[in-house]
């Protein structure tokens, strides 16, 4: 089987091959049975007159058995939000995600070393998952030693990531599709050509990776 960690296509419940997180960035309530989900309040979405109810909705939300995740939630500083709003936004949800243990699926553009910072400054204690990651072997390293994991997605097929992928333990990764019309099974053949490992081994892994950083499968 294989997982697709962030989807933003509501409708890939139905494949019988593929275990999707599907995420929602608003209408926190409309969640279904047969999916599982993240719910978080991504930087670019922050309403600024509605935040403080939104972040209400979200905590209400999140408790239902099939909301797996807080995300995506993060700091982007490409971003027309104030910085200094993201970062407040992002600290509620690291604090609720510890609450309520359950992981977080992390947005961050141009600011790795903030998101890291405010992880360890604020305790965090549950997994954390870099999802759409793109960026050089360095980050990487430090997202690694930080106890964390990368997902990977579209970006391995149009960017230059051999170096970075092949340097990142099998046990800390994780793929993609995020909201790109390429299939997860063509995410999963790409990063088994660049590992030159086998599909079947891949698939497994990353089902144990699953079971470690959510308990299910």
């Amino acid at each position: 089987m294989f997982i697709n960690i962030h989807t933003h296509q509501k409708n890939n419940y139905s494949r019988q091959n593929c275990w999707n997180l599907i995420n929602i960035h608003e209408t926190f309530d409309e969640t279904n049975t047969l999916s599982h989900y993240s719910l978080g309040i991504h930087p670019w979405h922050i309403d600024i007159p509605k935040i403080e109810d939104d972040l209400s909705r979200l905590k209400m939300a999140c408790h239902k058995s099939n909301v797996l995740a807080i995300g995506e939630c993060g700091l982007d500083k490409i971003c027309e939000i104030s910085y200094k709003l993201q970062q407040d936004v992002f600290k509620q949800q690291i604090l609720w995600a510890n609450e309520i243990a359950k992981p977080l699926i992390i947005h961050c553009v141009r600011a790795h070393e903030d998101v890291l910072q405010m992880l360890k400054d604020n305790r965090n204690i549950m997994p954390v998952i870099f999802h759409g990651f793109n960026k050089k072997e360095t980050i990487a390293q430090k997202i690694i030693q930080s106890g964390y994991y990368i997902s990977f997605g579209k970006d391995l097929i149009n960017f230059e990531l051999e170096k970075t992928i092949t340097s990142i333990p099998l046990d800390r990764i994780f793929l993609e599709t995020d909201d790109s019309d390429i299939s997860i099974e063509d995410i999963y053949k790409e990063f088994s050509r660049i590992r030159n490992i086998p599909q079947p081994q891949l698939i497994l892994q990353i089902q144990k990776n699953l079971k470690t950083v959510f308990n299910t499968l």
